[in-house]
């Protein structure tokens, strides 16, 4: 077999739908374990955060293509903070993709969780890496590419080192972390609301409120709405697996 075909086989077989993985009481425990010891410790979210800060301005890009504005450039820092620069005549697009970055990665984080638990796990991590791969263009700094790449290469190496039935638990853990990156990005958030207003202008709720006057508490309480409704989404391949009454 040659090298190529050694290399495109599993990624292409990653696709498609494996055995569905059988994840006992004690498993979930441990992934959601695992997950929380990611997302929850500052030392450790200082850098698996910054998935949810690439999943954030991601969601701005691809909202930002698909209402027909132009995507200029994509930044995103070693401090969690980011940038996505587009160009639109239309004030209703333009207030559609400031929107969708912080409820991306918590629809992203349900989504990772239900395929992981149907058995389209690597198939997730794939298509990440795909997506991944194709804003490589659009990034416009360096700590940007360094983040990106990261995230390829991991993408990479579970699909081609780890067994399929094992990145399905990965998954599940890749999506319980950006459902609670999610909550915690509101949570700072809101901070700034309340306690750090000079930094309004960093704040998507603010921008939605200078481009529309809809108060930047309905932006929040939109947002916390649809953070809810992915864990709630998540929640229910999660509650088949524990006991009647749990």
């Amino acid at each position: 077999m040659s090298l190529p075909s050694d290399f495109w086989a599993p990624v292409l077989s990653a696709f498609r739908q494996t055995d569905i993985p059988t994840i006992s009481v004690t498993e979930l425990l441990l992934v959601v374990s695992i997950a929380t010891a990611l997302a929850i410790p500052r030392r450790s979210w200082r850098y698996v955060g910054l998935l949810s800060t690439a999943t954030h301005e991601l969601g701005h890009a691809f909202a930002a293509v698909t209402s027909g504005q132009r995507l200029s450039g994509i930044r995103l820092r070693l401090d969690h903070s980011g940038t996505t620069t587009t160009y639109s005549r239309s004030r209703l697009a333009t207030v559609w993709s400031c929107f969708w970055g912080y409820p991306t990665p918590a629809v992203i984080g349900a989504a990772f969780v239900w395929c992981g638990f149907n058995g389209w796990g690597p198939a997730a991590v794939a298509a990440s890496a795909v997506v991944l791969a194709a804003t490589l263009m659009f990034l416009r700094n360096a700590a940007g590419f360094l983040i990106t790449t990261g995230a390829i290469l991991g993408c990479a190496a579970l699909i081609l080192l780890v067994p399929a039935a094992f990145v399905g638990h990965v998954a599940v853990i890749l999506g319980l972390v950006l459902l609670i990156g999610a909550v915690r990005d509101l949570g700072r958030l809101t901070h700034v609301h309340l306690r750090r207003r000079d930094r309004l202008a960093t704040s998507d709720a603010y921008l939605l409120y200078r481009a529309t006057a809809v108060p930047s508490g309905i932006w929040i309480l939109m947002f916390l709405v649809l953070v809810a409704a992915s864990w709630l989404a998540a929640w229910q391949p999660i509650s088949a697996i524990l006991p009647p009454g749990a």
